[in-house]
Parts: C-alpha cells; structure tokens; sequence
C-alpha cells in the first residue's frame, strides 16, 4: 500500500459514510446488550470515535492523500476486529459481517486491485482474531461463510472495477492512455518533478498531411497508421515515459526526468521507428507551471514547426 490517490472521485466521502455507520453499530449494541458481559462503556467510546473519524473524513474530504485514507480503512478494521473479540454471542459476531463486506466492496472499488487485497487480508486477519478471542459457541460455520463471501465479492469487485478503469482510460483503437489518462497521469507526474527540481517536458506529436491519407487511401488505412505508430513508438519509449493519444491524429507524450536536449533525442529516434512524417513540439516544465502551461507552450511550438513547413 502506498500513498497513491483514490481511483474512484467521491471515495473518501464514502469512507466516511462507513466511519458513520460504524459508529450506529456500536451504538446499538451499546444500547441493546447482548449479555452482561458486553462492554456497554468500551463500546459507547467506539462510538463517539468512530462519529468523530466519520466528521473529519468528511469535512477533510476533497484534501485527504492517499496515505490518510489507507490509515482510516486499515483502523476501521482493527475497530471491527475489536468488535469481535468483545461480541458476547455467535450472534452479534456474525453481524460485523454486512460491515465487513462494505469495507471490502469499498477498497475494492476505490483503490488499486493490490492495495484492495492487502486491506483485506487484514480486515479477515484481526476479525477473525477477536472473533476466536471472544470463544462463544457454535460460530465457526457461519463465520467461515463470512469470511469466504467477503473475500469473494472483494475479488469480483476489484475485476470488475479494475477493467472499468482500464476502459476509461484507454483509447480503443490504439490502446495507449487517452486523454483523460494521460492528463490525470501527467499531472501527478509534473507535481512530482516540481517538489523535486528534477526536469520534465512534455510533448505533442501531430502527423502531417493525415487527412490526404484518409481521403485517398480510406480511413481504414488511417486506423492502420495510427496503430502502428502507438506500437513502433513505445517500443522505444522508457518505462516511465507515457504516451497517449490526444485526439484525431495528435499524440501527446510525457517525460519524467528528461530536459530539452534529452527529449529532442528521444524524438529523433522516434522518428526513425516509421517513415511517417510528424511534426512535433514540446516545453520543459518551469517552477510554478501547470500541466496546462506546458501543453500551450508545447501547443505553439508545434504549430510553429508546421508553419515553418
């Protein structure tokens, strides 16, 4: 796990609404003991911290980073695994189960298939340790069903949620990043650089004379060209190069770790992966600019090379 953002906008007022219906459940078996032997005043302090985590969650919800929100889910865990080791009855544990399932849903459909997995894996861990600490009877049937269909519908909603993902942030006909992606990648990449001083410049690639090739040789011939500059073009590209598809015959390029020089040479030899003609410009990024900044300036060097012939 790592502090990497949310893949779903809205996750971390999710979070909260969790948060807040932990606090319910602890309210009301605080309310409605099961035995004397229930903790009514450790499970009424639940209460009022889960309530408070749940406001905080959600008044701090548009500024929270990746790491502030992998700590609330792996201490909501640890709240259900407590849960569990002061149930007085098989009955009560085996009600964490609807909570468990949404906290697993919900990392499953928020964060990276890994980062979901983990979590988890956790949550199973120390529930099932209260669950075996509070030693009521007759409970390891229908615990272990818990535990299965929790780590299944995990499973089916990190898929499902992985290949939407990867849908929406991929161009059909190419398979490189689309625009979204490749800006919302970029963006996060260009931070980087600016906290650190190191370089990073960004490119745009237009293709010349694209529109005679679709109106003489069709557009399925234009498709052709387009896929095979995606594929011959990130056969040279480094790892941590992203290349996405901008729009019509327009590609866009970002480099982390590379200056003017260095992505003037990695364009020549892109230029020698196809005989097709493309123009191309690009902007370093200066202190304080934004992704937008360097995408204009890239913008009107490139329309300055195609003037220029």
């Amino acid at each position: 796990m790592n502090g990497d953002p949310l893949h779903r906008p809205g996750g971390t007022a999710v979070l909260s609404l969790l948060w807040a219906l932990s606090a319910v459940l602890c309210a009301v078996v605080a309310l409605q003991p099961t035995s004397q032997r229930t903790a009514v005043p450790l499970l009424w302090a639940l209460t009022g911290l889960a309530a408070a985590a749940a406001a905080a969650l959600w008044l701090r919800r548009s500024r929270l980073g990746g790491r502030t929100v992998h700590a609330a889910v792996a201490v909501l865990s640890l709240l259900l695994g407590l849960l569990a080791w002061r149930s007085a009855t098989a009955v009560t544990i085996v009600g964490l189960g609807p909570a468990m399932v949404a906290l697993g849903t919900f990392a499953a459909h928020v964060l990276s298939r890994g980062a979901a997995r983990a979590h988890v894996a956790f949550l199973l861990a120390v529930t099932t340790a209260g669950a075996v600490a509070a030693r009521p009877s007759g409970f390891v049937a229908v615990w272990v069903a818990t535990v299965v269909t929790v780590a299944v519908l995990t499973e089916v909603q990190a898929r499902v949620s992985g290949e939407l993902r990867r849908a929406a942030g991929t161009d059909p006909l190419t398979g490189l990043a689309n625009r979204r992606a490749w800006e919302a990648e970029s963006a996060r990449n260009l931070a980087h650089a600016q906290r650190t001083g190191e370089p990073l410049t960004v490119a745009l690639l237009d293709l010349d004379d694209f529109k005679r090739i679709n109106d003489e040789q069709g557009h399925g011939a234009g498709d052709a060209l387009l896929r095979a500059l995606a594929t011959r073009w990130s056969a040279r590209l480094r790892l941590a190069d992203l290349l996405g598809r901008y729009g019509g015959d327009e590609f866009v390029l970002c480099l982390p770790g590379t200056d003017a020089a260095r992505a003037e040479e990695l364009l020549a030899r892109l230029r020698t992966s196809h005989p097709a003609a493309w123009s191309a410009g690009t902007a370093t990024a200066r202190p304080g600019e934004t992704l937008s900044d360097l995408l204009g300036r890239a913008d009107a060097e490139l329309y300055r090379h195609k003037r220029g012939g």
